[in-house]
């Protein structure tokens, strides 16, 4: 299929999702949220915003069945375009993956070289979230002059880190501790993350990168070989209950010799690659966390610029992993967040709750007093670090950044070692693609493999790979803190041995029974908020009439599995208030389970916790989920 073909086909999904008609939160929402989820009403012709393609045509669509007929969408060819690279995932390392992609055709006089980026949001940036403070070195290699004054197009939104705080709470008092070497930020920089994607991708465009936002890759394609031949965007226009509506596009399917997979944490097509090619046989099983983030505008009187303050302890208890963070960055602007391990055993632990709470503590209280949330975000992230890395190259394609797990949990960063995968994968590929003699034969990165345990990543992931299992002992939080001190300051990483994490995340879920019932505060509406008031700061919209993404086989099923012994578990573990147990007479447990997907913010909590594993994330359409800002 040609250029021209594959940007009418985009034309023609653009406009499907301009036009959806939505179904506002349960709640009143501000007229801001409203202009930021809905900002185009009007057709108009294809235009640049932010370095991002977002066209519109007022092209007619055509009727393709009734809700009578017995018209299946799979009858319809799906259109395909062939490229060099396709990259799933808009994030950094999908971005330094084909901006390095295309810096290596470009020097070696092969502009033709076609790298493909299809990202699920509707614009770069609009479902990344994060700390985020940045080393820059990943950075610094891939754009020398990212921030130099003589520049036009650097950077701008950075914020020298200037102090670091490190804090042991208890429910009134705050304490100084030592803060570990692996998080100290000098030469870092605070930044929002998603102003820094959205910049990254300008910078991609300019080099030829093809960047389609607005494109949900939902199915792995594969050769006859068994290799990867790259993926296929799910079907727009479905209903609710499975069949086409007058809006129905099929999605098309992009053919690549590579496929790299940069989804971030738990992606829903690495998932189905990692079991096809087993990729975690030689690994330990994944750990992850949930991190729920603010942005606040403080009183400029309380603003320090540059301080970076971490926190553990309260609120949460012993058995559970997790701190909490301020930053203060750009013009009175903070970023605070607190970050829970999804391997906490009390069913009735909710992070959100713990969050809130964490918020009245009299150190993070202090500040945000007086100040005003605007943004508010959540996303799982990998902490299983070195012990939990999989395969990485698989036939055809490739895992790189966060979805392949190379999170550094003690240094509390990620962003550098995910841009420096997808730098390392990009020249493995390049050399790969440039010496293969024959095109239809499958690739396989072996120079990646080699090139990620001869990197940095490597070095970093393993000197600290103990510290965060460590925390499963018969003293908990004590014995963790103490036995990560010895690796931080004498051992740093060279014993001989290497801890194993305790098991899978849904499997540390205890019975309710069994556990202390957590009653949460009411929120004040000032420095605590309920949750679908936090919803409401995420510009979170979905299509109500179209099949549910948070796929359960059989809601009942699954109500009478976990109720009885969790008593609501998904609704605390879910931070935008998506699942609900509603009292319903007619059912034998006297409850009812609900899905409000709608209010789904693509954290991916649920995937990973729900206890008997029922519930699989898959991906809306297209453009859909959260815009979040600034976070």
């Amino acid at each position: 299929m040609s250029t021209k073909q594959l940007y009418n086909a985009a034309l023609r999904r653009a406009i499907v999702q301009d036009v959806r008609v939505t179904k506002q939160l349960p709640r009143p929402i501000s007229a801001f949220t409203c202009l930021r989820n809905r900002s185009i009403h009007t057709y108009r012709p294809a235009a640049f915003r932010a370095g991002q393609r977002r066209p519109f045509t007022a092209s007619a669509r055509r009727r393709l069945a009734t809700a009578d007929d017995t018209f299946n969408p799979a009858d319809i060819e799906r259109e395909s375009d062939q490229v060099d690279v396709c990259i799933v995932g808009g994030g950094p390392a999908g971005l330094s993956a084909a901006i390095r992609l295309k810096q290596l055709a470009n020097e070696a006089g092969n502009e033709d070289f076609r790298v493909l980026l299809l990202e699920k949001a509707g614009e770069l940036g609009d479902h990344i979230v994060s700390g985020n403070v940045i080393e820059p070195s990943a950075l610094r290699e891939l754009l020398p002059d990212w921030n130099d004054e003589s520049n036009p197009n650097r950077f701008e939104h950075i914020t020298p880190a200037t102090k670091d705080k490190m804090r042991f709470l208890t429910s009134k008092y705050s304490l100084p501790i030592p803060t570990p070497p692996q998080m100290n930020n000098h030469g870092n920089y605070i930044i929002s993350l998603n102003q820094f994607t959205k910049w990254l991708g300008e910078r991609a465009e300019e080099i030829g990168v093809e960047i389609y936002p607005g494109f949900a890759a939902s199915e792995v394609l594969y050769n006859a070989d068994g290799s990867v031949k790259g993926v296929a965007t799910n079907d727009l226009g479905i209903s609710r209950s499975g069949k086409p509506k007058d809006s129905f596009e099929r999605g098309m399917e992009f053919h690549a010799r590579v496929t790299l997979l940069a989804e971030g944490c738990h992606g829903s097509l690495t998932k189905q690659v990692i079991k096809k090619f087993d990729l975690r046989r030689d690994s330990q099983p994944q750990t992850y966390g949930l991190g729920i983030k603010e942005v606040w505008e403080i009183d400029p009187a309380k603003f320090q610029k540059g301080l970076v303050v971490h926190s553990m302890g309260y609120p949460l208890p012993t058995d559970t992993y997790g701190g909490g963070w301020m930053y203060h960055f750009g013009d009175n602007m903070v970023s605070i967040g607190l970050v829970v391990g999804l391997d906490y055993p009390n069913p009735w632990l909710a992070p959100y709750g713990e969050f809130q709470k964490m918020k009245q503590h009299p150190m993070y209280k202090e500040y945000l007093e007086g100040g005003k949330c605007i943004s508010y975000g959540a996303r799982t992230l990998n902490e299983g670090g070195f012990q939990s890395i999989p395969k990485c190259a698989f036939p055809g394609g490739a895992l790189i950044g966060d979805t392949a797990g190379f999170l550094n949990v003690p240094k509390i960063k990620g962003t550098h070692t995910a841009m420096r995968s997808g730098m390392l994968a990009a020249e493995a590929a390049y050399t790969a693609l440039d010496g293969a003699k024959d095109d239809d034969s499958s690739v396989f990165l072996y120079d990646y493999e080699d090139k990620l345990r001869e990197s940095s990543i490597w070095t970093e992931l393993k000197e600290v790979r103990n510290m965060r299992p460590s925390f499963h002992n018969p003293l908990g939080l004590w014995g963790g803190i103490m036995y990560s001190g010895l690796e931080a300051y004498v051992f740093k990483g060279k014993v001989p041995w290497t801890i194993k994490h305790s098991g899978t995340d849904h499997g540390a879920t205890k019975l309710a029974s069994e556990c202390k019932k957590i009653e949460y505060p009411k929120p004040d509406g000032k420095i605590s908020f309920d949750i679908l008031t936090s919803v409401s700061r995420t510009g979170t919209n979905h299509e109500e009439d179209q099949p549910c993404h948070l796929v359960v086989e059989d809601w009942d099923k699954h109500a009478a599995m976990e109720w009885p012994k969790y008593k609501g578990v998904e609704n605390r573990f879910c931070p935008a208030g998506v699942y609900e147990y509603v009292e319903d007479e007619t059912k034998d447990i006297g409850v009812r389970f609900q899905i409000n997907s709608q209010n789904c913010v693509h954290c991916k909590t649920c995937d990973i916790k729900v206890p008997d594993q029922d519930i699989t994330w898959t991906t809306p359409q297209g453009g859909e989920g959260p815009k979040y800002v600034m976070t």
